[in-house]
C-alpha cells in the first residue's frame, strides 16, 4: 500500500480534498526548499519578518489576517524575532490592548538578505513547477483562502443538512 494512502478510507483515497489539503506535503517541501536557501538556519527566520517590513509598524491580529494564521501562532512565531532582536513588539499608544511589530535595524538587514534568497527559490520554484502553474496555484490557494470561499463552504454544507 502507499504510505500516502495508508490511513486513507478506502473510498476516498486519491479524492478527499481536505486529506490532502492537510497532509501538506507539497506545502512542507516547498517551504523546506524556500529555506534551505539560507545560508544559515537563523537567516531561514528573517523571511519571516517580510510582513512585517511591508506594512510596519502593524498589529498582531492584521499581521495574522494578513499571513491567514491565527494570533496565537503568530505570537508564537515572533518570539524567535524578538529574541534575535529581529523584531520590537511595543503596546499601542492608540489602542493599549494592541501591540504593534515593527522590524529592527537588524531585522530590516536580515530582511534584505532573505529577499535575495527569496528571489533565488522563486525563480527555482517556477523553473521546476512551471511559470503558468505557478500562477495558478497562488490563485487557487488565495481562493481557498478567502472569505467567499469559506462562507460558500459553509452554506453547502448546512444545505446538506449537517
Amino acid at each position: 500500500m502507499n504510505e500516502r494512502n495508508r490511513y486513507a478510507r478506502p473510498e476516498s483515497e486519491g479524492r478527499c480534498h481536505c486529506t490532502e489539503l492537510r497532509k501538506g506535503v507539497a506545502t512542507n517541501l516547498a517551504a523546506l526548499r524556500y529555506g534551505a536557501r539560507a545560508e544559515r538556519p537563523e537567516d531561514d527566520a528573517a523571511c519571516d519578518t517580510g510582513g512585517i517590513g511591508r506594512s510596519e509598524p502593524t498589529t498582531v491580529g492584521a499581521l495574522a489576517d494578513a499571513l491567514v494564521m491565527d494570533a496565537g501562532g503568530l505570537a508564537h512565531t515572533l518570539k524567535p524575532l524578538t529574541r534575535e532582536k529581529l523584531v520590537t513588539i511595543a503596546v499601542d499608544p492608540q489602542d493599549r490592548r494592541n501591540r504593534l511589530i515593527s522590524l529592527t535595524p537588524l531585522g530590516r538587514s536580515k530582511l534584505r538578505k532573505s529577499d535575495a534568497l527569496w528571489e533565488a527559490a522563486q525563480r527555482s520554484f517556477e523553473a521546476a513547477f512551471g511559470a503558468t502553474e505557478s500562477e495558478d496555484l497562488r490563485v487557487v490557494m488565495q481562493f481557498l483562502a478567502a472569505n467567499d470561499f469559506t462562507e460558500t463552504f459553509e452554506t453547502a454544507l448546512a444545505s446538506t443538512g449537517r
